[in-house]
């Protein structure tokens, strides 16, 4: 544990310090905010006047990620048409920024597969498909695809694989879209391991999803509170164990269930105990991003301010706001507001903003994003 996390710490050091990468103390603290949210945004293409650029420019924001379906028009018109158009987006996007980006996508395979087949894309099969037929040369064949896909689009980053376990099939959002490799925590990690190792070799970022487990859940977080206390258990941790163990070098992401196993008051996006659980416990010190902000478990429980800075507070790094459940192109202001606001009345720190950045930074150099 020890030897993973001073090794992180020391590319975090490197960060602060190298003459290759300019250092933390030449960003202002606004800058630095906005390298703390990742943003989604409409539009196949982006006129140089649009407000999705301006954002970036000013340094209001850190990642971007695509969406093929629009949600609230209900349309197939939203980010993603063709590869070339996709690689002219991503390449705008990043032109723009003076911190280069984390360009994102959520790239599963089976039913959560932003870059689809009609449009071009190669077929990616499901977690849970690819779990049953547990042949390691099968995962890593689409593995390696997948990941070439998005590497020569543009992405650097891929939320997946998702390492929850398949313990509710009939409903839930994990086990009913066979997001799942498996119920055996070992068969998921050999698999998610893979996955992972495919990114890494095309430069895309794997991001583990959902801490501390989804699989167990009856309900949607999408939609409102999602309660695991009487159905998770500690096996649902073990993915992570292993692939930490292992040595993992990707994110995080949270999920917004409710757990009284291990926060009595909190979802675990909002939660400081799930956070030391994931880093004191598991021994994880990378990047930790949180799910949608605007999935109403956490939305319509907490309001925006109160989840950005429980969130923020907990030690969450990375704030997705996918603009996709609803729509507010105001988000980037807001959130530097309210972090502003929360650092001037001493409900968050200063340290913890720098403690994020720095973990950012760290990442975007060790993936070559940040040359």
């Amino acid at each position: 544990m020890k030897r993973r996390f001073f090794g992180w710490m020391w590319v975090v050091g490197w960060v602060l310090v190298s003459g290759g990468v300019v250092a933390q103390e030449e960003y202002t603290l606004e800058e630095k905010i906005g390298q703390l949210l990742l943003l989604g945004f409409r539009g196949l293409e982006l006129s140089a006047d649009s407000e999705v650029l301006e954002h970036i420019r000013l340094g209001k924001v850190g990642g971007i990620i695509l969406f093929d379906y629009d949600v609230i028009n209900k349309e197939f018109v939203r980010n993603i048409s063709s590869a070339e158009q996709v690689r002219s987006l991503n390449g705008v996007l990043q032109d723009a920024a003076r911190i280069p980006l984390f360009v994102s996508v959520d790239q599963e395979g089976g039913r959560v597969l932003r870059l689809k087949p009609r449009n071009g894309f190669p077929a990616i099969p499901s977690q849970r498909y690819l779990g049953e037929l547990d042949n390691v040369d099968s995962t890593r064949y689409y593995a390696a695809l997948n990941a070439k896909n998005m590497g020569d689009l543009g992405f650097n980053l891929n939320f997946a694989p998702v390492v929850d376990l398949n313990l509710v099939t009939e409903s839930g959002v994990i086990g009913y879209l066979e997001r799942s490799f498996s119920a055996d925590p070992e068969v998921v990690a050999r698999h998610a391991g893979i996955v992972a190792e495919e990114s890494y070799r095309q430069g895309v970022i794997p991001v583990l999803k959902h801490f501390p487990g989804h699989g167990s859940a009856r309900d949607d977080s999408h939609y409102g509170i999602t309660d695991v206390t009487d159905t998770w258990s500690v096996e649902e941790l073990k993915p992570y164990r292993l692939l930490f163990d292992a040595g993992y070098k990707g994110g995080v992401m949270t999920a917004h269930v409710f757990n009284k196993n291990i926060d009595p008051a909190y979802p675990a996006t909002l939660s400081a105990a799930a956070m030391r659980l994931l880093r004191e416990d598991l021994g994880y010190s990378g990047v930790v991003f949180s799910d949608d902000m605007h999935m109403k478990a956490v939305s319509e429980q907490y309001g925006l301010e109160e989840a950005i800075l429980l969130s923020l507070a907990a030690g969450v790094d990375v704030f997705c706001f996918g603009n996709n459940l609803l729509y507010d192109a105001a988000i980037p202001d807001k959130f530097r507001k309210i972090v502003l606001d929360g650092i001037a009345a001493g409900r968050v720190s200063r340290d913890r903003i720098e403690v994020a950045f720095a973990r950012i930074m760290a990442l975007k150099k060790a993936y070559g994003i940040i040359k």
